[in-house]
């Protein structure tokens, strides 16, 4: 009876307890459509696989898994001096690093919004990242990616038409994360860095 329960336990449904989660970000965050993976860096990563992002700006003081995720996507990558608190953007293109920054309605519409729950954010699930967007085809999209190109079907029904990533967050993930959205404030200040960021043309491998 135990291995019964265990077997149809909600945290065992990869589709129903990740889409509560991603609701609940919607309605925290104004976003039409949330898309949880598992880290901010595969968040940004997916983004710009999606826009097909050419020479990305960035700031020259910023966690050295963006540039790693612009450049995996096919990308280049220009730093700039710029200050920026919370959030910035990965100029041209309408993506923010907001890994910093979860308070209530701060979606803008246009964009795609990367978010980190990792244990030092604002939603300290450990590990997990997620996606806000309007767009519904680029939703889609984000959707069969991150989960190795399937649909929300059986495995033995399901027509795999993209190559996708192991890029999913897990059920146990977003239960926590569903737990922990219960307690959280209208609005967060955004987040410092404790000890800052290096400059990233400290590491050679962003100088090639």
């Amino acid at each position: 009876m135990a291995n019964k329960e265990m077997k149809y336990s909600p945290l065992n449904n990869p589709y129903l307890v990740v889409k509560l989660f991603e609701d609940e970000l919607c309605n925290y965050t104004g976003a039409k459509y949330a898309v949880c993976v598992d880290s901010c860096t595969n968040a940004i990563f997916l983004c710009c696989k999606y826009l097909k992002v050419a020479c990305v700006t960035i700031p020259r003081k910023t966690y050295l898994s963006v540039p790693q995720a612009i450049i995996n996507a096919g990308g280049n990558v220009n730093l700039e001096d710029i200050k920026w608190k919370g959030q910035y953007q990965l100029k041209p293109y309408p993506i923010f690093d907001s890994a910093l920054r979860f308070s209530s309605n701060m979606y803008v519409s246009g964009t795609f919004v990367c978010l980190s729950f990792h244990y030092k954010k604002h939603l300290p699930i450990g590990k997990g990242g997620a996606i806000l967007t309007d767009d519904y085809e680029a939703y889609s999209w984000f959707k069969k990616l991150r989960y190795e190109g399937r649909s929300e079907t059986s495995y033995w029904n399901d027509t795999i038409n993209e190559v996708g990533y192991n890029m999913y967050m897990t059920p146990y993930e977003a239960a926590i994360g569903l737990s922990l959205m219960q307690n959280m404030n209208t609005y967060n200040e955004d987040l410092n860095e404790k000890d800052d960021y290096r400059n990233l043309d400290d590491f050679l491998t962003f100088l090639k």
